[in-house]
């Protein structure tokens, strides 16, 4: 009886052992199955009734387990997590019944399978057609292809011939443009040279003019200036002679005092000694003009030599002061000139005043012409600074307020035979002839600063000593 009892015990043992297997081996399947098929549909669905069979294994378990070890914790969390899963089951069930329900039924699928193989035959003949037009496709291409073999072989004898063509072309170019960057330069050195010659010209003839015209008064004035003197003791004395005889006669005779009379003798005296004063100051006035002259036309040096910039200045303005007075309709151009402290300067002093000249003659050219409005400037005023900067050079402001340049013309100004003004009034190589003496010559800066509207400054920088290289 215990055998039969013992032998009962050990195969209801092995039946719970086989139903645990069993639970485990179903979710095992279903994961393998879906691991294989990744396309197969409703997958989370397959994923919960494994855990479901996972849940009732385990609670089996957990029921012989409870049959030696009661614990009725773990028993009640156990059918908690398995009604639970349940309900999610049934839940998911729900969801799926009609997608499930949507399926096609096999007569369906034999349909559309029957549909599929008629159509995979269709393909098939068109596939065989479209291999045999492929054929001739092919067949058309070959032609083709030797046809454009051929044509690519011409081609690429024209492609050849024009590439020599065309090299032979950039070479005739390049010689063309290499003769075209000479001729462009021996026209600069002509224009230069040219510009030179006409500059050298002037000079001279400025030079020749001014120096004879100085001589040919220098004589005269002299000769006047120094019988003054004379002419002035010789009045004196008469004037002292008739003054004795005013003393010792006090009462000439009646024809005499007539003529006292009728010639006014002592407005006569007083205004004979002012007459004589103001000859002396006019001979005085020439022979500044004359020395001013000599001095503005300095023209001979060959080394450069210490001068005053002052007087250079001075003298220009000279010269230059007939044009700066009123004129009907036009007012007198006031002059205002603030001169700094400065050295003499090493330079070409004839060359520096013919830059002055130009510059000035500019500006007062400027001051005369009609604004942007067509009126005439009211108030013509010429400012002339001199100072002396930090790094031992000399600065020559020349401004006016004038109607000032345009952009385009102040980008010009410095260019050989530019000029603004009608033909025969300018040859435009006032300013290009004084950019090549301070710049070329003196290794100095002309700089212009100008608005419409606004004036005109010219700044002249020049060092105090020229460097010994110059020119």
């Amino acid at each position: 009886m215990l055998g039969l009892l013992h032998l009962e015990l050990f195969n209801w043992n092995w039946l719970k052992i086989l139903i645990v297997i069993s639970y485990y081996a179903i979710p095992t399947m279903l994961v393998y199955a879906l691991y294989k098929g990744r396309d197969i549909p409703f997958q989370s669905m397959f994923l919960v009734f494994g855990a479901f069979f996972i849940i009732c294994g385990t609670t089996y378990v957990v029921q012989v387990w409870y049959e030696w070890f009661p614990n009725y914790f773990v028993s009640d969390f156990m059918k908690a997590i398995t009604a639970f899963i349940a309900g999610s089951s049934v839940l998911m069930l729900l969801a799926l019944i009609p997608f499930a329900l949507a399926l096609p039924s096999p007569a369906k699928l034999e349909a559309a399978n029957l549909a599929l193989e008629n159509e995979i035959g269709e393909r098939r003949k068109a596939e065989a057609a479209l291999g045999e037009l492929a054929e001739a496709l092919e067949k058309r291409v070959w032609e083709r292809t030797a046809k454009l073999s051929k044509a690519n072989a011409s081609l690429s004898q024209e492609i050849l011939e024009r590439k020599k063509a065309q090299k032979a072309l950039q070479q005739s170019e390049a010689q063309l443009r290499e003769k075209a960057q000479e001729l462009e330069l021996a026209l600069q050195k002509l224009h230069s040279t040219q510009a030179q010659l006409v500059h050298t010209e002037k000079l001279s003839a400025l030079g020749e003019l001014t120096a004879g015209i100085a001589h040919e008064i220098n004589n005269p004035v002299n000769f006047i200036n120094g019988n003054l003197t004379y002419a002035s003791n010789y009045v004196e004395d008469l004037l002292g002679l008739i003054d004795l005889y005013a003393k010792h006669y006090p009462n000439p005779d009646g024809e005499i005092k007539a003529q006292i009379k009728a010639i006014e003798l002592d407005f006569l005296i007083e205004d004979l000694r002012k007459l004589l004063d103001s000859m002396q100051l006019g001979t005085d006035r020439i022979r500044s003009i004359v020395s001013s002259m000599r001095n503005f036309s300095r023209l001979d040096q060959s080394e450069m030599s210490p001068a005053c910039i002052h007087e250079g200045i001075d003298s220009t303005l000279l010269i230059l002061q007939h044009r700066m007075k009123a004129n009907g309709k036009l007012p007198a151009i006031e002059l205002i000139k603030e001169y700094g402290d400065i050295p003499l300067v090493e330079c070409y002093i004839g060359q520096i005043n013919q830059v002055f000249m130009n510059i000035i003659s500019n500006a007062i050219d400027a001051l005369r012409t009609q604004d942007s409005k067509n009126e005439i400037i009211s108030n013509p005023t010429l400012w002339i600074r001199t100072e002396v900067t930090k790094y031992d050079r000399v600065v020559i402001r020349i401004i006016d307020n004038g109607s000032g340049m345009e952009a385009e013309v102040k980008t010009k100004i410095f260019d050989h035979f530019f000029t603004t003004k009608p033909v025969g009034k300018g040859t435009g190589l006032g300013l290009s002839i004084s950019h090549q003496i301070v710049v070329e010559k003196h290794r100095g800066e002309l700089q212009c600063i100008s608005n419409p509207g606004e004036g005109t400054e010219f700044i002249i920088s020049l060092p105090i000593v020229t460097d010994s290289g110059s020119n």
